[in-house]
C-alpha cells in the first residue's frame, strides 16, 4: 500500500493555529475511493499531518491510484472548509475551489517518493524477532 506526501508551504509562527484547524477537521464518511462512474477504485487507509516552521506535510496512506485520492478529496466538503481556514496561514495563494484546480494543486504539491519500505517489502526469508 503506497504513501503520498503533500507539501503545504505555510507562514512560520502559526503552528498552533494550524493544529487547531486540523483538530476540528471532519473526516470523510467512508474510506472507499470511487472513480468517475462511482465504482470502487481504492481505499484511504490513513493520513497524518506534520508541521515544523514553514513546512507542513500531509502523508496519505492509500490503496489504488493517487488520482482517485485527489478526486475524492476534491469532492469532500470538509476538505474545502479546511482549505478556506488554512488560507490565511499559507505562504502561497492557491486555487483549490474546483475539482480541476484542486487536482492541479494536489499534483504539483505531491512530493517525489524515493523510498517506501514496509513489512510487506521484506526480502523472502528475512528474520523477524
Amino acid at each position: 500500500m503506497p504513501y503520498a506526501a503533500i507539501t503545504y508551504p505555510v507562514k512560520p509562527g502559526h503552528e498552533d493555529e494550524i493544529a487547531e484547524i486540523f483538530a476540528a477537521f471532519q473526516r470523510v464518511p467512508t474510506p472507499v475511493l470511487v472513480d468517475d462512474e462511482g465504482k470502487e477504485a481504492g481505499r484511504l487507509v490513513g493520513t497524518a499531518v506534520f508541521i515544523k516552521g514553514e513546512v507542513m506535510i500531509r502523508v496519505i496512506h492509500y490503496e489504488g491510484d493517487l488520482v482517485h485520492v485527489a478526486r475524492n478529496m476534491a469532492r469532500h466538503k470538509g476538505v474545502h472548509e479546511l482549505e478556506a481556514k488554512l488560507a490565511p496561514y499559507l505562504a502561497e495563494t492557491r486555487d483549490t475551489g474546483t475539482p480541476e484546480a484542486f487536482g492541479r494543486y494536489f499534483s504539483n504539491a505531491t512530493m517525489r517518493c524515493i523510498s517506501q519500505l514496509s513489512a510487506d517489502t521484506l526480502p523472502a526469508g528475512a528474520r523477524t524477532p
